[in-house]
């Protein structure tokens, strides 16, 4: 009997916590009208601070869950502050410089929502001639932005869609 007692007590504390958030309403919207996420705004942020030293220099992290199609990438990685200045960031200007062009851009984010092969791009306007087309498909692939899936067919590798991603959130900023 006390078992059930304990289980009825559960239950009712459940139902009035439940009762409390729909009470209190609808989670507050940013600027941008995206609801205020479980945990607060900078869940991740408070959980990046809890495992670094209160002295420390501090750390960045990038994160994402995403579905594209019939895919999923989750992914996190995270760097100390010093490991990110410490490190030569001329070697970062190959794989920089490969996304600063409209067209590539813009292949990418079509291979992304689902066109993989280079006839299907090439029949994009505005990406020029299917010369130029290789050309952008190359420079992208030698950046590790894109691999052959064979056939003439391009993925986003998926170990860069977030980050891709990430780069592309950061540049609205």
């Amino acid at each position: 009997m006390a078992d059930v007692e304990q289980r009825l007590a559960a239950l009712e504390a459940q139902v009035a916590a439940l009762a409390e958030r729909l009470a209190a309403g609808p989670p507050a919207a940013d600027e941008q009208g995206a609801a205020e996420p479980p945990g607060g705004v900078f869940w991740a942020l408070d959980g990046l601070k809890q495992r670094l030293p209160e002295d420390g220099p501090g750390a960045v992290l990038y994160t994402g869950a995403v579905r594209l199609a019939d895919q999923h990438y989750d992914w996190q990685y995270g760097l100390t502050v010093d490991a990110v200045l410490d490190t030569d960031w001329t070697e970062l200007a190959a794989s920089l410089t490969a996304l600063a062009h409209p067209v590539r851009l813009r292949l990418l984010r079509e291979i992304l929502g689902g066109r993989h092969g280079t006839a299907e791009l090439a029949e994009i306007e505005g990406l020029g001639t299917s010369g130029q087309l290789h050309h952008h498909l190359r420079q992208l692939t030698a950046a590790g932005w894109l691999r052959s899936a064979g056939r003439g067919r391009y993925v986003v590798p998926g170990e860069r869609v977030v980050p891709l991603l990430a780069i592309l959130t950061a540049a609205r900023r």
